[in-house]
C-alpha cells in the first residue's frame, strides 16, 4: 500500500510491522549459526575442537590459543615441552601467566578478556573472585566479538545462584547472538529455555542445529522429546546422524591418542 494509506491506517500498519519484524528476527534466528565458529577450531590441526571444548583442549595464556589434545600430544612425541603454537615456554606461575593475560588485555585482545574476567568469575589464577569485575570484563570481550564472551553472559544472567542477578530477557539475547555465530552451547542453552516455557517446538529446531554441530546434550534432549511423542523418529534420526557426522569430522589419530592416554590416567 502507499505512504498516504499507511499514515491514515498507522496502527494497523504498526502492529503489521511489529510482527513482521519478530518474523524476519525469527529467520535470521534460526538460519544463522548452522556452522561453529573459526575460534572452535585447533589453529595447528584447524579441526574443530570436540565438544565441550574444555575437557577436550587447553587454552595457553602466552598466545591465547586453544590448543586441542591431539596437537599437544603430537607436539610432545616430537619432544616440545613448550606452546605447540607459538613455542614460548609454559610457566606454571600464576603471577607469570597472568602478566601474560593482562599484556594482552591491554592490547584488547577479546579473547584475553574473556579469559581474564573468567579467572575472575572463579577466583583463579591468583586472582580474588570478584563476579562484577567478571561481568564487566566478559561484557567487554563480546562487544569485542569474543563469541564465548556472548554464551557465558547468557548463561551468568540466565541462571539462579551464580552472583549475577537474574534477567531472563537480557540473557536470552546474548544467547541468540551467540548461536546465530554458530556458538553450540548457546543453541542449546536455547533450547533449554523453549522446553522450560513447554515451546517444544520452538525447543526442537534449536536442538537439531546444536546436534549437529557435535552438541551431545541437544541428541539426548531430542530423544527425550521422542520418547515422549513430541518429536519423530525421521527427527531423532535426523539429529543423531548429524551429530555422528560432526563427531567424524572433529576426529583424528592424534586425537584418539590424547583419549587413549587420559582414559589410562584415570
Amino acid at each position: 500500500c502507499s505512504v498516504d494509506c499507511q499514515k491514515a491506517h498507522r496502527k494497523q500498519h504498526k502492529k503489521a510491522c511489529r510482527q513482521r519484524a519478530a518474523e524476519l528476527k525469527d529467520e535470521r534466528l534460526y538460519n544463522q549459526g548452522h556452522e561453529r565458529p573459526e575460534a572452535d577450531s585447533c589453529p595447528i590441526c584447524t579441526l574443530p575442537i570436540p565438544l565441550p571444548m574444555p575437557k577436550h583442549s587447553g587454552f595457553n595464556t602466552c598466545c591465547m590459543k586453544k590448543i586441542c589434545d591431539g596437537c599437544h600430544v603430537a607436539a610432545q612425541k616430537r619432544g616440545m615441552l613448550d606452546c605447540a603454537f607459538c613455542r614460548i615456554p609454559f610457566s606454571d606461575n600464576d603471577a607469570d601467566n597472568l602478566a601474560m593475560i593482562k599484556a594482552r588485555v591491554q592490547k584488547k585482545d577479546p579473547d584475553a578478556i574473556h579469559f581474564l574476567g573468567q579467572n575472575y568469575f572463579h577466583g583463579q589464577m591468583g586472582v580474588q573472585k570478584d563476579i562484577r569485575k567478571a561481568v564487566e570484563l566478559t561484557e567487554e570481550a563480546a562487544e569485542l566479538g569474543s563469541i564465548g564472551a556472548l554464551f557465558h553472559l547468557g548463561l551468568w544472567y540466565t541462571t539462579e545462584g551464580v552472583g549475577v542477578e537474574v534477567d531472563e530477557a537480557k540473557g536470552i539475547e546474548f544467547c541468540k547472538k551467540a548461536a546465530m555465530q554458530g556458538d553450540a552451547e548457546g543453541r542449546h542453552l536455547l533450547g533449554m529455555h523453549e522446553f522450560e516455557k513447554c515451546n517444544y517446538d520452538l525447543a526442537l529446531r534449536h536442538w537439531m542445529i546444536s546436534a549437529k554441530l557435535g552438541h551431545e546434550l541437544s541428541v539426548e534432549a531430542i530423544k527425550n522429546l521422542f520418547v515422549k511423542g513430541l518429536a519423530t523418529k525421521k527427527q531423532y534420526t535426523e539429529a543423531l546422524r548429524g551429530y555422528q557426522d560432526a563427531e567424524e569430522d572433529m576426529k583424528s589419530h592424534d586425537r584418539d591418542l590424547a583419549k587413549k592416554i587420559k582414559s589410562e590416567r584415570l
